[in-house]
């Protein structure tokens, strides 16, 4: 018989005082088997709400509106045993769905600034404005490993490489939840997509990862071994089945590894339907009580947006199929996450005081701006940057030149906010209460950044001189077999004569010409899988247009991923790549342009030359023939840790310490960076390592640690740099990961290419 809501005033986990587990042990004695599944699911909060919360007795929504967040706490006040929500949703790079809210760079801009300090410290930013609107959970950051820029969620990434994704993961991790859960400005963060999810086949989204379990353990999954050893609360898992296994099913992944291996007692959440897909999309089981059943015993504790799945494990239970004590085993996890943030006590509700003070702050967009200045990447300049060699900067925050000058900045992404801002960001499709994007004003886009920081004595014109494409309805239906809305699809644009003649008649008459081109929401996200990467709709046409005229021109490339890119953007006096840079993105592009800041990004991934090439990606195994394609060379258009500075960096005397060190002992080396040039420098200095002989094939060089020092006009530095032995580890056969002795080559420099690397022999002993 159900407990009578008086009677529970004194319940023990009512008590603030008692330990956690004993609250938890308590309240799940108390539920009946329909609480403690619905404690199981997570809802999506557009529905009816108060039958996700009264009749479903979910335990967590997702997509709450802002208006729906309280709505949802005071139904929780209705039911028996109030149990407070936890209130989630993708808050990625920013809180994307809060009007006027801080939007940074995406993860991929994000990586570009190699700088695990700034991403922290973004990180904390966001979860205090998210933590102000009732939100208790972020599924951010994102681990996979992005190695086909088809796939539409590379932006989502911080790019190819685990090592950096690591760090910087972990950082983010760090940021979000803050000095612990009780920390009222904390929020959860979520490890996704557990795991290989990245690895899809032809770039198609959730589509099958052709992974071995060594090849798991190799590149995929340290980066959530890593966030698991950082502290991080919540995991999330991909779409994809491995060799033939749904991973929601994965009970080697799942158990073995992360709970097991790992020890992670965090809580484990499936992605969207992941237990409904099972039975209508990858058809490995036939009824909805099925998928339930193996999804609770392979270590699943909350399930997203399967409504069915509620009845469908009550009706396991009762058929004798589950064990209800691993139904207990999950509300435990469950609970004492939402014990341990204090809700039982304080449900962080929605604080409006609070809100007009952080969101979108001065404060926050001050980091912002640093984030995206540091974010942007310099990939190509014959001279023509910065424009008239570096312009001061006056009083008013303008530049200050002595000749007047004409620019006209052209392009679709020129004066686009949504474009800038990229995915799961206002207007990117995933919500309702939205349909215009963040606040126009919140927001300064290329041409914004002109008018704003060019001398004021130069003229800016505008001309968009190409559109990129539109949706239209997908002919397939407008709903999915699950009753989700199918996406539009991509129709690109053809080019305007009329368009493109004036765009080319204003660059003409200029001194320079900005074009800002890339792509848009539209071909970029979940299920939104582009087959190539050329530059889409007119925009090819309006550049060669463009560099024919023989005025200088600068490529800014706001896009959400790496394109190919024509030879008229090669032949381009200069390449600027941001990739979708945030709100203040279009300031920091401009402030580049004219050398009010230094350019400092270096690419976290790899710019293919063709997308016959892919998947292309630096730590490539050792053994093909060859180094070349009969027809293309292998090499990449732009290479892993590339970037470029407005001054003569150069790198000279790498020395190891000692050429000899056990494996656990530290090497020790040092490098000389010097600064030929006229202006200071930010250089990320790069750390590879090279096993020379191993007993199964693997990369030939891998990241291993860097660092950033800040190099004076005509400066040399000596940068100390330390790798301890037990990190120059491989996966053996056997699928374990050991050091094995013998020689390594330390690679230092400024990229992953080899003519930008140093190299220096050492020994690590047996």
């Amino acid at each position: 018989m159900a407990t009578a809501p008086q009677a529970l005033s004194s319940a023990r986990y009512k008590d603030a005082t008692a330990p956690i587990a004993e609250r938890v042990d308590d309240l799940v004695s108390r539920m009946t088997l329909a609480e403690k599944v619905g404690q199981m699911l997570q809802l999506d909060a557009r529905g009816d709400i108060d039958d996700l919360v009264r009749g479903k007795l979910g335990g967590s929504l997702l997509h709450a509106s802002p208006e729906r967040i309280n709505e949802a706490r005071d139904l929780v006040a209705m039911t028996r045993l109030q149990v407070p929500l936890l209130m989630a949703d993708d808050a990625i790079h920013g809180h994307s769905f809060w009007p006027g809210a801080t939007i940074f760079p995406t993860q991929l801009g994000m990586a570009c600034t190699w700088d695990a300090d700034l991403v922290e410290r973004g990180a904390r930013a966001a979860a205090v404005e998210i933590a102000a609107t009732g939100l208790h959970w972020t599924f951010s950051p994102v681990l996979c490993i992005a190695r086909d820029p088809r796939w539409g969620r590379v932006d989502e990434t911080f790019g190819e490489d685990p090592h950096l994704i690591g760090e910087l993961g972990t950082a983010m991790v760090r940021g979000y939840q803050g000095d612990g859960l009780t920390d009222r400005t904390a929020v959860l963060a979520t490890a996704k997509h557990f795991a290989g999810y990245s690895e899809t086949q032809g770039g198609r989204d959730a589509s099958e990862a052709d992974l071995s379990r060594r090849k798991l353990r190799s590149w995929f999954l340290p980066p959530f071994e890593k966030a698991i050893q950082a502290g991080c609360r919540t995991v999330m898992l991909g779409y994809q089945s491995i060799d033939g296994v749904p991973v929601t099913a994965n009970r080697w992944l799942l158990n073995d590894v992360l709970k097991g291996e790992w020890g992670f007692e965090g809580t484990l959440v499936t992605d969207w339907d992941n237990v409904g897909r099972m039975v209508w999309e990858q058809r490995v089981y036939a009824t909805d009580v099925e998928a339930a059943t193996v999804a609770v015993q392979a270590g699943n504790d909350l399930v997203m947006n399967t409504p069915q799945f509620g009845p469908a494990a009550q009706d396991a239970v009762s058929e004798g199929r589950l064990d209800e004590a691993l139904i207990d085993d999950a509300v435990r996890r469950i609970l004492t996450l939402k014990f341990e943030l204090g809700l039982f006590e304080d449900t962080r509700v929605p604080d409006p005081d609070l809100q007009a003070q952080v969101i979108g702050s001065s404060e926050h967009s001050e980091l912002n701006k640093e984030m995206a200045r540091r974010s942007l990447v310099l990939l190509r300049n014959d001279g023509t940057l910065p424009l008239d060699g570096g312009l001061a900067a006056g009083t008013d925050g303008r530049a200050v030149a002595s000749t007047s000058r004409t620019i006209t900045i052209v392009g679709p992404n020129a004066d686009d906010p949504h474009a800038q801002l990229g995915d799961w960001a206002g207007a990117s499709g995933q919500i309702d209460w939205l349909p215009d994007g963040h606040p126009r004003d919140t927001i300064t886009t290329v041409l914004d950044g002109f008018r704003e920081v060019a001398p004021a004595d130069w003229t800016i014109n505008h001309h968009r001189g190409a559109d990129i494409g539109e949706l239209i309805p997908d002919p397939a239906g407008a709903t999915y077999p699950d009753g989700q809305p199918r996406p539009p699809v991509f129709l690109p644009a053809k080019a305007d004569p009329e368009l493109i003649g004036q765009a080319v008649r204003a660059a003409e008459a200029s001194d320079y010409v900005v074009a800002v081109v890339g792509d848009t929401v539209a071909l970029t996200g979940e299920g939104r899988s582009t087959a190539t990467l050329e530059l889409q709709g007119a925009q090819i046409a309006l550049l060669d247009a463009l560099y024919a005229t023989g005025t200088p021109l600068i490529v800014v490339l706001v896009q959400s991923k790496p394109s190919v890119l024509p030879d008229s953007v090669m032949r381009a006096a200069a390449i600027v790549e941001a990739f979708n840079p945030g709100m203040q993105g279009g300031l920091a592009i401009a402030e580049l342009i004219l050398g009010l800041i230094e350019p400092s990004g270096r690419l976290p991934i790899t710019f293919a030359r063709h997308a016959g090439q892919l998947p292309v990606y630096y730590n490539q195994i050792r053994g093909q023939h060859g180094d070349r394609y009969a027809d293309l060379s292998q090499d990449p258009l732009f290479a892993f840790g590339e970037g470029l500075s407005y001054t003569e960096i150069s790198y000279s005397g790498l020395r190891v310490d000692s050429d000899a060190v056990r494996s656990d002992e530290v090497i020790r080396a040092h490098v000389t960076v010097t600064n030929g040039g006229d202006r200071p420098a930010i250089e990320t200095v790069q750390v590879y390592i090279t096993d020379t002989v191993t007993s199964v094939t693997w990369a030939e060089r891998e990241l291993k640690t860097f660092a950033q020092v800040t190099v004076a006009p005509g400066e040399s530095v000596d940068v100390e740099l330390e790798l301890a032995a037990s990190a120059c580890t491989i996966v053996d056969a056997d699928g374990k990961r050991v050091v094995e002795p013998g020689e390594f080559d330390l690679l230092v420099g400024s990229s992953s290419r080899d003519r930008d690397l140093l190299r220096s022999r050492f020994t690590i002993l047996g």
